[in-house]
Protein backbone atom coordinates (compact mmCIF):
# COMPACT_ATOMS: atom_id res chain seq x y z
CA UNK A 1 0.00 0.00 0.00
CA UNK A 2 1.51 3.12 -0.97
CA UNK A 3 2.05 5.25 2.04
CA UNK A 4 1.34 9.17 1.25
CA UNK A 5 2.89 12.19 4.03
CA UNK A 6 1.62 15.85 3.32
CA UNK A 7 2.95 18.91 4.79
CA UNK A 8 3.40 22.63 5.02
CA UNK A 9 0.03 23.63 6.21
CA UNK A 10 -0.16 26.41 8.89
CA UNK A 11 -2.06 29.51 9.82
CA UNK A 12 -1.95 32.17 7.30
CA UNK A 13 -3.50 35.41 7.24
CA UNK A 14 -6.08 36.29 4.22
CA UNK A 15 -4.57 37.10 0.87
CA UNK A 16 -1.65 35.05 2.21
CA UNK A 17 0.53 32.00 0.50
CA UNK A 18 1.40 28.49 1.62
CA UNK A 19 2.91 25.66 -0.50
CA UNK A 20 1.70 22.33 0.67
CA UNK A 21 4.22 19.03 0.08
CA UNK A 22 3.41 15.32 -0.43
CA UNK A 23 5.72 11.93 -0.89
CA UNK A 24 3.90 8.99 -1.91
CA UNK A 25 6.09 5.81 -1.44
CA UNK A 26 5.57 4.23 -4.99
CA UNK A 27 9.05 3.74 -6.95
CA UNK A 28 5.94 3.84 -9.67
CA UNK A 29 4.74 8.03 -9.19
CA UNK A 30 5.31 8.98 -12.48
CA UNK A 31 2.94 6.51 -13.81
CA UNK A 32 0.17 8.49 -11.81
CA UNK A 33 -2.23 11.43 -12.42
CA UNK A 34 -2.07 12.81 -8.52
CA UNK A 35 -4.53 15.05 -7.13
CA UNK A 36 -4.71 17.44 -3.48
CA UNK A 37 -8.41 17.35 -1.81
CA UNK A 38 -9.30 19.31 1.10
CA UNK A 39 -11.93 18.69 3.84
CA UNK A 40 -13.33 21.71 5.83
CA UNK A 41 -15.26 21.13 9.19
CA UNK A 42 -18.65 19.84 8.48
CA UNK A 43 -18.39 19.50 4.80
CA UNK A 44 -17.49 16.09 2.84
CA UNK A 45 -13.69 16.11 1.24
CA UNK A 46 -13.54 17.70 -2.19
CA UNK A 47 -11.15 17.46 -4.75
CA UNK A 48 -9.54 20.86 -5.59
CA UNK A 49 -6.62 19.94 -8.07
CA UNK A 50 -5.25 17.40 -10.22
CA UNK A 51 -2.19 16.84 -12.16
CA UNK A 52 -1.77 14.36 -15.11
CA UNK A 53 1.37 12.28 -15.59
CA UNK A 54 2.12 14.56 -18.38
CA UNK A 55 1.24 17.70 -16.33
CA UNK A 56 -1.93 18.78 -17.30
CA UNK A 57 -3.43 20.67 -14.53
CA UNK A 58 -7.42 20.92 -13.88
CA UNK A 59 -8.95 22.69 -10.87
CA UNK A 60 -12.29 23.76 -8.66
CA UNK A 61 -13.94 26.50 -9.80
CA UNK A 62 -13.36 27.63 -6.32
CA UNK A 63 -9.66 27.95 -6.76
CA UNK A 64 -8.73 28.04 -10.25
CA UNK A 65 -6.32 31.31 -10.88
CA UNK A 66 -5.20 31.20 -6.57
CA UNK A 67 -3.53 27.48 -6.55
CA UNK A 68 -0.98 25.66 -8.97
CA UNK A 69 -0.50 21.76 -8.44
CA UNK A 70 2.82 20.88 -9.70
CA UNK A 71 4.97 17.80 -9.19
CA UNK A 72 8.25 16.40 -9.57
CA UNK A 73 8.74 12.74 -10.28
CA UNK A 74 12.57 12.54 -9.33
CA UNK A 75 11.76 12.37 -5.57
CA UNK A 76 7.98 10.95 -5.83
CA UNK A 77 6.59 14.76 -5.02
CA UNK A 78 3.59 16.97 -5.38
CA UNK A 79 3.31 20.31 -4.47
CA UNK A 80 0.65 22.56 -4.18
CA UNK A 81 1.08 26.51 -4.35
CA UNK A 82 -1.46 28.31 -2.66
CA UNK A 83 -1.83 32.15 -3.27
CA UNK A 84 -4.21 34.98 -2.27
CA UNK A 85 -5.94 32.70 0.42
CA UNK A 86 -9.45 33.02 2.26
CA UNK A 87 -10.69 32.15 5.06
CA UNK A 88 -12.83 29.47 2.96
CA UNK A 89 -9.43 27.61 2.26
CA UNK A 90 -9.42 26.78 5.55
CA UNK A 91 -9.36 23.06 5.61
CA UNK A 92 -7.22 19.72 6.61
CA UNK A 93 -5.19 18.97 2.91
CA UNK A 94 -4.78 15.79 1.38
CA UNK A 95 -3.02 14.30 -1.43
CA UNK A 96 -3.91 11.00 -3.59
CA UNK A 97 -4.18 9.25 -6.34
CA UNK A 98 -7.39 10.42 -7.78
CA UNK A 99 -10.01 7.55 -9.29
CA UNK A 100 -11.60 8.45 -12.82
CA UNK A 101 -15.13 8.87 -12.39
CA UNK A 102 -15.38 8.09 -9.10
CA UNK A 103 -15.24 10.13 -5.54
CA UNK A 104 -12.95 8.14 -3.68
CA UNK A 105 -9.31 7.70 -5.08
CA UNK A 106 -7.03 4.71 -5.06
CA UNK A 107 -4.90 4.74 -2.31
CA UNK A 108 -5.45 5.09 1.42
CA UNK A 109 -5.68 8.40 2.65
CA UNK A 110 -2.82 10.21 4.64
CA UNK A 111 -3.09 12.27 8.14
CA UNK A 112 -3.25 15.55 5.66
CA UNK A 113 -2.13 19.04 6.54
CA UNK A 114 -4.49 21.44 8.15
CA UNK A 115 -4.46 25.09 6.43
CA UNK A 116 -6.36 27.81 8.65
CA UNK A 117 -6.59 30.69 7.23
CA UNK A 118 -7.80 34.04 9.56
CA UNK A 119 -9.29 37.14 8.20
Amino acid sequence: QVQLVESGGGLVQAEGSLTLSCAASTDLFSLYNMGWYRQAPGRQRELVATISTGGSQNYADSVKGRFTISRLNAKNMVYLQMNSLKPEDTAVYYCNRPKQGETSPWWSWGQGTQVIVSS
